[in-house]
């Protein structure tokens, strides 16, 4: 918080963190050969999380034009169906679909977010650009650059996520979202260091959303879309600062009283770990084999494993007892009535019942039809879940960033299944060689269950190789993807 006064009409410089994200988006060059091959995947699965929520109708139904026939044609297409829309609602639409199952990539901090969701943004923004580019004779983006971009993206939300806590205030994790995916999105329209602070300083102004629709009793389907709302504002942003030259406003963090800083944040200015570079894509968690909230992604492993030993003595189970993190029993520790899919996927002990009883977590898991069995919430009432300060501490420790659970099931007669305990899951850093295969294979099942076999080999084999992958056009790659 600054001590200027208040009464001055003088503008002061910039808030130093506005700047230090357009130097970084401006200048940066990245040199990682691991973020890049990280964020290669990080787009296949991304991906494949857009062609699974195409499954379900309650997503489909945001894909399209804001308002009947507000279609543009040669704008940016939608992964997976055949609309072409302005990259403004086409940013939407992507960031939802990638969102919608919880399934995208995961970053767990201070903060916890997907970074992944920026990608509706980016890949909007990126076909439209290269779709213009190549009726107008302009400069053609290819998938390489994507992935620059997204890596840029990642870091921004990454690195803000590390120290600054806003669902401490109150606020949804997508206001990084929509910070990210604003920085970028102007670099990408060619803005200049100047406009891409003004189009920053208007998304801070935007404030944040309320993370009520999160959390009980008010979880509902809105977090499933609320990533693709900050990728649509974000692109709307970049298009005023770029096209429309609208003003920034140098210290809409840090004025008093009517900054971010006094409105939302206490007071407090921002706190890094970091400079900016390329440490969360090379660090970032994927889900790869089970849709859920990924602080429970170890739990879901712990109860698959002692499935074969529980599910012949459910009617024995005295209780359960889950530890978890802080994090994690702060936010899906849940007990009583789960009113929606959005309920059930927030929900530890939902997310453990289920794998204790059928031996799977799937997305339809979380759907009215298996919910009804009765033996679900019977289970859930049994549950206890208590924090592990160990796995607190490893969670917080910024060279191990675990995500640590461990469940044991008791009977009645006074036995147990044995305390099954595991640090990270399978789509950690720690166990990239093992995830990447299946990663690769959830891509294989979404695109074959979405499209015709033509086309999805057609897609598989430009995806199979990393050199044929990043000079592909983008406009050639999103048509790939389209019907």
């Amino acid at each position: 918080m600054t001590t200027h006064d208040s009464r001055s009409a003088r503008r002061p410089d910039p808030d130093q963190p506005l700047v230090d994200v357009a130097d970084y988006v401006v200048d940066h060059v990245i040199d990682s050969s691991e973020a890049y091959d990280t964020a290669r995947l990080m787009l296949l699965d991304s991906l494949a999380s857009a062609m699974l929520a195409m499954k379900f109708p309650e997503c489909v139904k945001h894909l399209g034009p804001i308002v009947p026939g507000a279609t543009l044609p040669g704008g940016s297409r939608v992964p997976g169906t055949s609309h072409e829309l302005d990259p403004v609602q086409a940013a939407f639409a992507i960031g939802t679909q990638i969102r919608w199952l919880d399934f995208n990539d995961t970053w767990l901090a201070a903060e916890w977010g997907h970074p992944s969701d920026n990608l509706g943004a980016i890949l909007a923004v990126a076909d439209y650009l290269d779709r213009r580019a190549q009726r107008d004779g302009g400069t053609e983006l290819t998938v390489r650059d994507v992935l620059t971009w997204a890596i840029k993206a990642h870091e921004i939300q990454g690195c803000y996520a590390l120290k600054n806590s806003f669902n401490r205030v109150g606020q949804d994790h997508v206001i990084l979202v929509r910070l990210a995916s604003t920085a970028v999105a102007t670099a990408m329209l060619g803005g200049t260091r100047q406009q891409i602070v003004a189009a920053v300083s208007n998304s801070w102004i935007d404030n944040g959303a309320l993370r009520t629709y999160r959390h009980a009793p008010n979880a509902g389907p809105r977090k499933s879309w609320a990533a693709g709302d900050a990728c649509r504002r974000a692109v709307i942003h970049a298009i005023n600062a770029v096209e429309r030259g609208v003003a920034g406003y140098p210290s809409a963090l840090s004025a008093p009283t009517w900054g971010y800083y006094d409105v939302a944040f206490h007071g407090r200015p921002f706190e890094f770990e970091r400079t900016f570079g390329s440490y969360v894509m090379e660090n970032v968690l994927f889900k790869i084999s089970y849709p859920a909230e990924f602080h429970a992604q170890t739990a879901v492993e712990c109860a698959m494993q002692l499935h074969d030993r529980v599910v012949d003595r459910i009617d024995q189970i005295e209780k359960v007892v889950i530890e978890t993190q802080e994090a994690g029993q702060r936010i899906i520790d849940k007990t009583g009535p789960l009113a929606n899919y959005a309920d059930r996927d927030h929900c530890i002990q939902y997310m453990v019942a289920v794998p204790l009883l059928f031996g799977r977590l799937r997305a339809e898991d979380y759907g009215d039809d298996v919910a009804s069995d009765s033996r679900i919430d019977a289970l859930r009432e049994r549950m206890i879940v208590r924090e592990n300060p160990q796995f607190t501490r490893d969670y917080q420790d910024p060279d191990r960033r675990y995500i640590g659970n461990a469940v044991e099931v008791f009977f009645r007669d006074g036995s147990s299944t044995g305390r099954v305990a595991i640090d990270v899951p399978i789509g950690h850093r720690k166990r990239r060689a093992e995830g990447v295969p299946l990663l690769l294979k959830k891509f294989q099942n979404a695109v074959r269950a979405h499209f015709p076999a033509q086309r999805a080999a057609l897609i598989e084999q430009a995806c199979s190789d990393a050199q044929t992958l990043d000079s592909m056009r983008v406009q050639r790659f999103v048509e790939l993807f389209t019907l």
